[in-house]
């Protein structure tokens, strides 16, 4: 259970501000909620599940003190990361303009695409490493679904009067407070 919460709270936060939460919104002004939700939840799934069980092995096959100093670190990465932010590309919005039908093979599909290798697909993998797959990959999977879910909300609710800059820093810094606690967890 713990690693449920750990994985929801983690993942949540580090979905805040990202370039996928800007896609669920983009795709939410144009399609019904539901479908979108539905898009996002299976490819956030599937990524999750590739990654959970990428972490386990990588888990598996190392030490727990390096795993956890290169935790550590990937939190503090993550937290830079957080603040370099992210932007829609043009790219991005032309994917976003499809066929109301295929709502969500096409949001699905755009998801998946882009998480592969994105922070939080790597933040999954590094708790993976030391808290399993299950809880993990629920937790991982309920977050950043719930972070979306959110953004499509808060989104259509204030329209571009959303605190972009003010949730990216606090998201930051979130990852670094994981990061230190981590790091000094690893070195004790």
């Amino acid at each position: 259970m713990h690693a449920f919460w750990l994985s929801l709270a983690v993942i949540f936060v580090a979905e805040l501000g990202d370039k996928s939460q800007l896609m669920a919104l983009a795709f939410a002004t144009r399609y019904r909620t539901l479908p979108v939700l539905i898009g996002i939840t299976t490819a956030t799934a599937l990524v999750h599940l590739f990654s959970v069980v990428i972490g386990d092995v990588l888990g598996s096959a190392i030490p727990e003190k390096p795993i956890a100093i290169v935790a550590a670190i990937s939190f503090l990465f993550f937290g830079l990361w957080t603040l370099r932010g992210d932007e829609l590309s043009a790219g991005d919005k032309e994917r976003a303009a499809i066929p109301a039908k295929h709502v969500i093979i096409a949001v699905g599909t755009v998801f998946f695409l882009s998480e592969l290798g994105d922070k939080t697909m790597l933040a999954t993998i590094t708790l993976a490493t030391r808290h399993g797959i299950w809880g993990t990959w629920l937790g991982s999977t309920v977050g950043m679904v719930a972070a979306d879910a959110l953004a499509i909300i808060i989104g259509r609710a204030l329209g571009a009067r959303l605190p972009e800059k003010a949730l990216r820093i606090s998201a930051a810094v979130l990852f670094f407070v994981f990061g230190a606690l981590l790091l000094i967890d690893a070195l004790n």
